[in-house]
């Protein structure tokens, strides 16, 4: 394909094209011309040979002489080839003809348009594809007869056949003459041109002062001038950008080793930053520092000011020096940002471990915090120490990022020392606060479960903490950072319910102005905590159960399916087995929740975290309101320790909390405790079931009427919560003394005897 795009084959091809279509069309319109005329002879000689013999068999007819016409015919059929056949037409019947094997029927039939008076003439094709002139010719006007001759055209299509063959031969002849001139004066005008071309595809990048000295046309002289002229400054710009390019390498090494240094620095620092303790983060930098200078005897000292305690780290090695040599180890580190070399003098005056006092020279790279001396790097270089400034140039640049680092491992060590010596018997995990081995086996396995997606069924009083128990597990999941939604099931009644779990479509009911979107979907990527699930109808179970089986909602109203990602986790304080038993409760919704049941004890299984509670309660109602309260009077801690706690840890927060607003001194005493706790202490030798259950009711009593008969605020100073307190009044039929009110025209027909809020 390459030679086609040669400008000689094109300009070639061109000028031959030219010539062989120009040759073509001449001879076509020569024969063309050639044909008509030879044609129109044709057809001349046969109406002239018509006309003569129509004069010639004129008188014959008249006479009726058929036999002189016959014969005249014949004569004339046998002295002119191109004479094919003749025939003489009278009243539709032939009278003479010249066929030997019958007349033809169409022939007859053809040439039969127009006034038979008046000569006519028309081309036909036999069915062997023979092609005739025929002639159509009055004798008399007509009156004697029609005379009919067929011309045949064999003869001169010959004719027309052998002069197109001589003259396409004739136009290949001088097509050919033309190509070659053409070719010569072409090769003759592009030859400046191929040489030029030559010359400039020699030129390569050795080579360009290299000059151009081609001779030709005006236009080939100017071409070349103008490359020469080009390439001249292609060399200028061509030395420029190599003196520039080596600039810019020395530029791409420098910042190349500096975003190695950076990137080396940052890893380095965010591995570091990632480290707590002082320990690790000096052993994990020595070994980081000795992968970079390739020098092993490489350690970090750093400097406790406060209790003038100097740290020596060497990799997996980490000593605490005595506080003796603090004072001159601290001189010779500092002596401002540059590094310090000692001599082996030197050296051995400090109170090092004897690996150093081998070396030849020791570096010491101090690094700062706020002006603040903390430490300093110690490189013991041997005699054929090969340490390359670029590589010390790291170190100091990981000294500058990670000085803040050691301030906080060392603010770290003396906090966690501090709290260390305030350490007594309070445990936590995730805000929850106990040690004995129930709840220690609840922390264990909320660390295992909480990285799963499993369902979790949190069991357990009211009061017990299970919804602290589902935020701790959402803590510790993937799911952490995205949303933790809790839905009290018990505060919403059954027909709000579903709308509030699976949200409901504009127009869905009565009241529903907008759409509304659904705790789950809420909740999409996150948790849903289900409090009090034992209290869900049958219709909101049936749906829960679909979530949690493909993770997929309905609004109420609504037609599409949505998918929802959400962990749920589920509590209640009933049996729900027995619910199940009862028929209250869906069987198979019980098995989807329960894949991970989880038990919470009561508080009097746990009375030996008692005293833990109730010191974290007070630490935190003292720091709130202000007061200097730092201990529980014994006799009021042996109160608290022989409670039964019904109302479990929430009783006992909001008695600590009572006890705190109410305290005048330091310590809480037993005047400072709600006073049901020491009177039903006075009976519990008296307690039985039947006076447990009338001193429960009494107590509820009480609390209402000092609450004004308010639901929440009794709830709250119970320590239980409002669907344990709907049940206790239920079971109490507990109910206020004052009358209910006929309502109004479209407010409820009943009123709760006890107000909610």
């Amino acid at each position: 394909m390459k030679v086609f795009k040669s400008l000689k084959t094109l300009l070639l091809l061109t000028v031959a094209l030219l010539v062989i279509v120009t040759g073509i069309l001449v001879s076509q319109l020569l024969i063309q011309n050639y044909s008509v005329n030879l044609m129109s002879q044709a057809v001349s000689r046969a109406e002239s040979i018509a006309h003569k013999l129509a004069l010639d068999a004129a008188d014959k007819i008249l006479i009726n002489d058929l036999v002189s016409v016959q014969r005249m015919l014949d004569d004339q059929l046998m002295s002119d080839p191109a004479v094919s056949y003749l025939f003489i037409l009278s009243n539709g019947k032939v009278l003479v003809h010249t066929f030997h094997e019958g007349i033809p029927v169409h022939l007859i039939a053809m040439n039969k348009e127009g006034d038979f008076s008046k000569q006519n003439t028309i081309k036909i094709i036999s069915k062997k594809k023979e092609r005739y002139i025929d002639v159509r010719w009055p004798i008399f006007n007509a009156k004697a007869g029609i005379l009919r001759l067929g011309f045949s055209e064999a003869g001169f299509r010959n004719k027309i056949k052998r002069f197109s063959i001589r003259m396409t031969l004739s136009s290949f002849a001088v097509s050919g003459v033309l190509l070659l001139l053409g070719h010569f004066l072409i090769s003759r005008l592009i030859q400046p041109l191929i040489l030029l071309t030559e010359s400039v595809s020699q030129t390569g990048e050795d080579n360009l002062n290299t000059r151009l000295d081609v001779k030709g046309p005006v236009e080939i002289e100017k071409l070349v001038a103008a490359y020469n002229g080009m390439m001249a400054r292609i060399a200028e710009h061509t030395t420029k950008l190599k003196e520039s390019n080596q600039i810019l390498e020395q530029r791409n090494t420098e910042i190349d080793r500096a975003h190695h240094q950076l990137v080396t620095a940052f890893s380095v620092s965010r591995k570091a930053a990632s480290m707590a303790d002082l320990k690790t983060i000096s052993s994990f930098l020595v070994k980081t520092f000795q992968d970079i200078v390739k020098c092993g005897n490489l350690s970090i000292i750093v400097f406790d000011n406060e209790k003038r305690t100097p740290y020596l780290s060497m990799g997996n090695n980490f000593i605490v020096l005595g506080k003796e040599g603090y004072d001159r180890l601290y001189q010779q580190a500092d002596h401002g940002e540059s590094p310090g070399f000692l001599k082996p003098d030197e050296i051995k005056t400090l109170p090092l471990p004897q690996g150093f006092a081998a070396s030849s020279r020791m570096a010491v790279f101090p690094f700062h915090y706020h002006g603040q001396l903390l430490g300093a790097i110690l490189i013991a270089c041997p005699k054929d120490c090969a340490c390359i400034k670029t590589e010390i140039a790291i170190i100091h640049l990981i000294l500058e990022q990670t000085s803040g680092i050691f301030f906080r491992a060392l603010e770290y060590e003396k906090e966690t020392m501090g709290l260390k010596s305030r350490v007594d018997m309070i445990s936590g995990f995730q805000g929850m606060v106990g040690k004995d081995p129930k709840i220690q086996t609840i922390y264990k396995l909320i660390e295992d479960v909480a990285p799963t997606d499993a369902t979790i069924l949190i069991q357990g009083e009211s009061g017990t903490g299970k919804e602290m128990v589902a935020k701790a597990i959402h803590m510790l999941s993937h799911r952490s950072d995205k949303p933790f939604v809790v839905i009290n099931c018990s505060a919403y009644p059954a027909t709000l319910l579903e709308s509030e779990l699976f949200g409901h479509e504009k127009g869905a009911f009565t009241g529903a102005l907008n759409r509304k979107t659904g705790r789950f979907e809420q909740a999409s990527g996150g948790t849903v905590f289900l409090d009090e699930i034992g209290e869900i109808s049958a219709s909101a179970q049936t749906m829960l159960l679909r979530v949690l089986q493909s993770q997929k909602i309905e609004r109420i109203g609504g037609e599409q399916s949505i998918r929802v990602d959400t962990r749920v986790l589920a509590a209640t304080n009933r049996n729900l087995l027995d619910e199940v038993k009862k028929g209250n409760f869906r069987e198979d919704l019980f098995y989807r929740l329960n894949v991970i049941p989880i038990n919470l004890p009561a508080l009097c299984h746990r009375k030996n975290d008692i005293p833990l509670l109730a010191s974290f309660f007070l630490r935190k109602f003292s720091q709130e309101q202000g007061k200097p309260i730092d201990g529980i009077d014994t006799e009021a801690m042996r109160i608290l320790m022989d409670y039964h706690w019904q109302g479990n840890i929430r009783e006992l927060e909001n008695c600590i909390e009572y006890a705190v607003t109410l305290s005048k001194f330091n310590r809480i005493f037993v005047s400072d405790l709600p006073g049901h706790l020491p009177e039903a202490l006075k009976n519990r030798t008296n307690f039985t079931p039947r006076v447990l259950t009338a001193n429960e009711e009494t107590i509820i009593r009480k609390v209402f009427e000092e609450c004004a008969w308010n639901k929440t605020a009794a709830a709250s100073n119970l320590g239980i919560s409002r669907s344990t307190l709907y049940e206790k009044l239920k079971k109490y039929n507990i109910i206020s003394p004052v009358r209910p009110v006929k309502p109004s025209s479209g407010l409820k027909s009943e009123r709760s005897a006890v107000t909610d809020s």
